[in-house]
């Protein structure tokens, strides 16, 4: 992978005592860690894998990391999201303001940018085009594909992973080189077809084992170690004791859409009208406008507090409403509706309160 000369300057000074454990160990070195102090990565997703990717990546000394997440912290994260804690869901912390704040404690010689954003057609390029390496703490297939679309494009690499129940999996995808997430899987399961760790559950070690292995890839595509990546499909399942690598060496399809047509169908997806997206699981529905809004949240407060009981924070407004129904107002115009997994009622709720 290439450094970034145009961003950082020529000369790094390293911190030898915070790093010495980490360059003593020889296929990293000091020559490694200068290429991980030049290195610029983004984490799409901050919940549970991609809190430990942060810790991980911010504690090595990756000099610049994006984060990036749409939600808030509440209280079921606490288990295994493991920057956040019972103030940051008291508050409903935006996940990547909190996870910043925590992470700049760790290593204020890291550049840490929180970005409190659904990922979506109308940000990804502009998010995800400036780095070296996107690492995937997402919880769905629509942004992976989105993530897929942009890497192949912009032919920068990626790694995929997912974890539920007590199963995990992880995946490098190199544009140009290994097969593309379309290729393995061709589309996204229709939404509801599969398990999430709101349906399913999840323990907090599987979190942990994957998110390291997705980190430990991540750091041999940064500091060059191509001979010792991992080429394969890694699962497992931590709870019976089942391991598998899969080789994908072979599954790169010609005929593949994205990475061999170039079709990059969920960049370019119509952006004309709003997305209405149903949360698996969390009986919540999204409501992301076609473009981004610019709304003072102060007087939507004022505007709001006859209607029910309004709490806000710098970065969201809560409209708790008397049917037991939540508004989660953010500064973009993004709505998320708790207490309903109907497209249709939110929209009007949308509609009725919001009225854009």
């Amino acid at each position: 992978m290439s450094e970034r000369p145009d961003i950082w300057p020529e000369h790094i000074e390293i911190d030898r005592e915070r790093y010495s454990r980490q360059m003593l160990f020889a296929p990293i070195g000091e020559a490694g860690q200068a290429k991980l102090l030049r290195s610029r990565i983004a984490i799409v997703g901050m919940g549970a894998l991609g809190t430990v990717l942060a810790n991980h990546m911010v504690r090595a000394g990756v000099g610049f990391v994006r984060l990036i997440d749409r939600d808030f912290v509440e209280r079921s994260n606490l288990q295994r999201q493991m920057l956040y804690d019972e103030a940051d869901a008291a508050a409903s912390s935006p996940k990547a303001e909190a996870g910043a704040a925590r992470l700049r404690a760790t290593n204020s010689g890291v550049s840490i940018e929180p970005v409190v954003a659904d990922l979506n057609v109308t940000n990804a390029e502009e998010l995800l085009t400036d780095v070296q390496l996107i690492l995937d703490g997402s919880d769905n297939f629509a942004v992976r594909f989105l993530i897929n679309d942009v890497s192949v494009k912009h032919g920068i690499p990626w790694i995929y992973g997912g974890a539920v129940s007590s199963r995990g999996v992880s995946l490098t995808i190199v544009p140009g080189e290994t097969p593309c997430l379309r290729c393995l899987f061709g589309q996204p399961p229709a939404q509801g077809t599969t398990e999430t760790c709101d349906t399913a559950g999840v323990i907090g070690p599987l979190i942990h084992a994957v998110a390291s292995h997705q980190a430990t890839e991540a750091l041999k595509l940064l500091v060059g170690a191509e001979a010792e990546r991992n080429r394969k499909m890694v699962h497992w399942d931590v709870w019976f004791n089942q391991f598998a690598g899969v080789d994908v060496s072979k599954a790169r399809r010609a005929d593949c859409p994205c990475c061999g047509e170039r079709r990059f169908e969920y960049l370019e997806a119509d952006v004309q009208e709003d997305t209405i997206q149903s949360l698996c699981g969390r009986n919540s529905v999204q409501i992301q406008p076609s473009r981004p809004l610019k709304l003072a949240l102060a007087d939507w407060e004022r505007r709001l507090a006859p209607v029910g009981r309004v709490e806000r924070n710098p970065f969201l407004l809560k409209l708790h409403l008397e049917t037991g129904m939540t508004l989660v107002l953010f500064p973009d115009g993004r709505l998320i509706v708790q207490g309903t997994d109907d497209p249709v009622a939110a929209k009007s709720l949308y509609s009725r309160y919001i009225g854009m």
